[in-house]
């Protein structure tokens, strides 16, 4: 039973290159032409040792300068119009290769950035980024060449074993009582090779993640003086990546060295015979000399044939990891048909006895049977312990998550019946920590709006009072920000990611204690612009701070994910415990 499921797991593993087709099939009339080149060239080359035959039989036996000079020019042309046919198998083939490698990394970028947050939660950053490369890179290689050689080696193999047939059967049938001592160990070898090569990969792909988390928090390293744990650690990544990588390569190294001798071994023993014939008559130097080279196209083919089955096993470990990816199901669904705009809906949210618990703590509810109204043009503010599920209600507004129980209302619509893309284009959120790409600031701020023009986006940074340190950077608007925004304070960070929800003008405002990292001046003027951007809108705050809850209608207080009370600061003085221990040990000022 082992044995036969290791043989399944075997053909799926191979067959799994069946699944490039689909990035193949687009450009198949360049394949065919590729095709055709390859195979003209294989015939070509398999009719040089007619050549070789003419020129031993016709030219060196028959001692004529006539028919030599025939034979080389025969070989000649032949050799010319090879260089043609390889020119073109060999553009053709490594442009397809580049065309499908590009392919699919666009393929498996758009599927991933469509997918559910909780993909991320157990799929690290660092593996896809390994998978939209290294891997894609490899599969260039192996469609742009190595799948190319395996073609032409094929044909050549049986080209060459026809014409060796054609020549001198005995002789042959002393080659062919090799080819079973060479299969063995290609099949024994290739299956461990492809076993090795996908742990090659993963161990390069957990290198990689190594690497950047810790560049990632390279201040956080420095800070607590870690450099040489965080070098030791990445060595011990690298060695176990080289150790795996060494194992691989002995693999195919003992697969190629032992097809190497099995084959020559069996070339020496049809010399020996084929000479034996020469001399008593039997056959004439130019078949000898025919036979000769066809059996070297014979094990030359093998042994290409052998060693691209080691790229090939890698490529399926390849072709497999990015699968494996672009076969990931988003959870987060758009409705089959719908006609629903949410532009068109008011911006009143109920939250209706909804229970979530994240997808890696499927054990631990985020909210339990919580409920919530939050009227139109109202703010509400939500305040509780750390883990009370205000973050969480966040990500289920947007539907990053759905819950398991219960439902949100847009204007008494299940948001699930709207478009993903609709719903959050209604919605733009300030959070704790913003997230700045690596651009200028003027790509940062009209990430809210790509429509948006120069002037518009000007005006968003004046009302988010980010104008003046904007022009106060080397570039203006134009200077670069670094990755994630390293070039830039926290408090101007928070002052972009505004501008950014500004210039977007949504009818719905999720605020994750927006004004946390400004100081006091800079917060008074923010909280007036946010004053001004609330208006009529539809807003909904994290709360940390007094100065924040002060202008809210209404605070849900939240604990361990359900809801303990709603109302004004003044109601909740008097009437929620809870809220008043938070007041105390968070607002001082009170």
């Amino acid at each position: 039973m082992s044995e036969q499921n290791n043989h399944t797991s075997s053909n799926k593993k191979l067959s799994i290159l069946f699944e490039l087709k689909r990035f193949i099939r687009p450009y198949l009339g360049r394949a065919i032409m590729a095709a055709a080149a390859l195979i003209f060239t294989a015939g070509l080359t398999l009719s040089i040792g007619q050549g070789v035959r003419l020129l031993i039989d016709q030219g060196f036996a028959e001692q004529s300068l006539e028919q030599l000079k025939h034979a080389v020019q025969f070989i000649l042309l032949i050799t010319v119009l090879i260089s043609i046919g390889t020119y073109a198998r060999f553009y053709l083939v490594s442009w397809i290769g580049e065309r499908v490698s590009a392919d699919i990394r666009l393929a498996v970028f758009n599927h991933v950035i469509s997918l559910h947050p909780s993909y991320f939660e157990t799929t690290k950053s660092g593996d896809i980024m390994s998978r939209l490369t290294t891997d894609t890179t490899l599969l260039q290689s192996i469609v742009g060449s190595s799948l190319s050689m395996a073609i032409r080696s094929a044909l050549m193999l049986i080209g060459a074993l026809f014409m060796l047939f054609a020549t001198n059967i005995k002789l042959t049938l002393i080659v062919l009582c090799a080819v079973p001592f060479i299969l063995v160990p290609i099949l024994v070898y290739g299956r461990k090779v492809r076993t090795l090569s996908r742990q090659s990969q993963d161990s390069m792909s957990d290198v990689g993640s190594y690497a950047g988390e810790a560049i990632e928090h390279i201040k956080t390293v420095q800070s607590y003086t870690q450099e040489s744990a965080e070098k030791t650690s990445f060595k011990n990544e690298v060695e176990q990546a080289f150790t795996i990588g060494r194992r691989r390569i002995q693999q195919r190294a003992t697969l190629i060295a032992g097809v190497i001798i099995i084959v020559f071994g069996a070339i020496t023993g049809m010399l020996w015979v084929g000479g034996s014939d020469v001399i008593s008559g039997h056959m004439s130097g130019g078949d000898l000399g025919a036979f000769v080279f066809y059996a070297i196209l014979v094990a030359s083919s093998l042994a290409t044939i052998s060693e691209v089955i080691g790229e090939l096993q890698r490529a399926a470990g390849a072709t497999e990891r990015l699968i494996e990816i672009l076969q990931a199901k988003s959870l987060i669904q758009a409705p089959y048909v719908t006609s629903l705009n949410a532009g068109s809906l008011a911006a009143q949210i109920t939250v209706k006895d909804v229970c979530f618990n994240y997808p890696s703590r499927p054990n631990q509810a985020a909210t339990e049977h919580l409920n919530l109204i939050i009227e139109q043009g109202k703010v509400l503010a939500l305040v509780g312990p750390s883990g009370a599920g205000k973050s969480t209600l966040f990500e289920l507004l947007q539907r990053f998550y759905d819950p398991q129980s219960g439902k949100i209302l847009l204007d008494n619509v299940d948001i699930r019946d709207l478009s993903p893309q609709d719903l959050r284009q209604q919605m733009a959120i300030v959070p704790q920590q913003p997230a700045l790409f690596s651009s200028d600031v003027m790509h940062n701020i009209r990430y809210g709006n790509e429509q948006a023009s120069d002037e518009q986006v000007i005006e968003a940074a004046k009302k988010a009072h980010a104008h003046e340190f904007i022009l106060a950077l080397p570039d203006g608007y134009n200077s670069f920000l670094g990755e994630r925004g390293v070039r830039l304070s926290g408090g101007q960070k928070q002052r972009i990611a505004i501008a950014r929800a500004i210039l977007k003008d949504p009818h719905i405002l999720l605020l994750d204690e927006a004004t946390s990292a400004l100081d006091s001046e800079s917060e008074y003027h923010v909280q007036q612009a946010l004053d001004t951007l609330m208006h009529n809108r539809t807003t909904i705050i994290i709360a940390h701070r007094l100065s924040t809850i002060q202008h809210a209608d209404k605070i849900a207080v939240l604990d361990a994910g359900k809801l303990v009370e709603v109302g004004s600061h003044e109601q909740l003085m008097q009437s929620c415990e809870l809220y008043q221990r938070l007041v105390k040990l968070q607002f001082k000022s009170v």
